[in-house]
């Protein structure tokens, strides 16, 4: 089992996930012909795809949801908010697959089980996707985590989390004072140490690789980041693989039975 984020922050998101012939996308935040430039770097194209899940309506997670799924016959599954609250922008699909918050479902080789979590649009969803042996976890687009968060995603050999932002330079940053709010509020998004916090809960599951995502380019920092996740794991003799998602290109192609 592959994954790939093909890119992530304020401006785009989109990852794909691949088992043996299945391939899916989390996500299609780009236009389509950006996603297919990002993914013939990972040497892949939208012509292997089968489906794309979809976490919630907000652009940066759904601009090219509809281009892809008509120019490649690919059905997408979300659930009934999400749908109505994209429909007007994600327009006609070539296949509507709804899903209940919370039920699993399977799409050819690969199970998804969607847990809810706590973001400002209508039905907001991470992913455990799984082939029955390994698994991985997805949630960015969250203002806190949750028991059910760490129940599930403790299980998984890869997660997928954001680390969107550093309190001090969001409080000294640009940003409107409402915006600043809704960032830092419990429907907004992790700051820096509720990610590195978070993770420590996972440390005694089967966690072999990291990937922190959704890093805000105005009020975050790589460097920041890693030093709140160094220091978090500095008392483990054992460290998962540790990598940083940017918005510009797409990171490695992960495989999560040889790491």
């Amino acid at each position: 089992m592959k994954f790939c984020v093909l890119g992530s922050g304020s401006r785009g998101n989109c990852t794909f996930v691949e088992e043996g012939e299945t391939c899916l996308l989390i996500d299609a935040g780009f236009s389509g012909k950006e996603i297919a430039r990002r993914l013939a770097l990972i040497d892949r194209s939208p012509e292997q795809l089968s489906a794309i899940i979809v976490t919630h309506e907000h652009n940066d997670h759904i601009s090219g949801v509809g281009v892809l799924s008509r120019r490649f016959k690919l059905p997408v599954y979300a659930n009934v908010g999400t749908y109505r609250a994209a429909e007007h922008r994600v327009g006609k699909l070539f296949q509507l697959q709804e899903f209940a918050t919370g039920g699993r479902f399977a799409h050819e080789g690969l199970e998804v089980h969607p847990f809810a979590i706590s973001h400002d649009t209508a039905d907001p969803v991470g992913f455990i996707v799984g082939n029955g042996e390994l698994s991985l976890g997805y949630c960015t687009d969250t203002g806190q985590v949750s028991k059910l968060m760490a129940h599930l995603m403790g299980r998984c050999q890869g997660v997928i989390l954001e680390a969107n932002h550093d309190p001090q330079m969001l409080k000294d940053g640009p940003y409107p004072l409402p915006l600043k709010q809704r960032v830092q509020s419990n429907m907004g998004h992790l700051a820096n140490a509720d990610a590195a916090s978070f993770v420590s809960l996972l440390m005694n599951g089967p966690l072999r690789t990291i990937v922190l995502a959704h890093l805000s380019e105005t009020n975050n920092h790589p460097e920041l980041v890693l030093r709140e996740m160094e220091n978090t794991l500095a008392g483990y003799a054992e460290r998962p693989e540790l990598l940083l998602a940017t918005q510009v290109s797409p990171g490695p192609l992960v495989d999560l039975s040889s790491c």
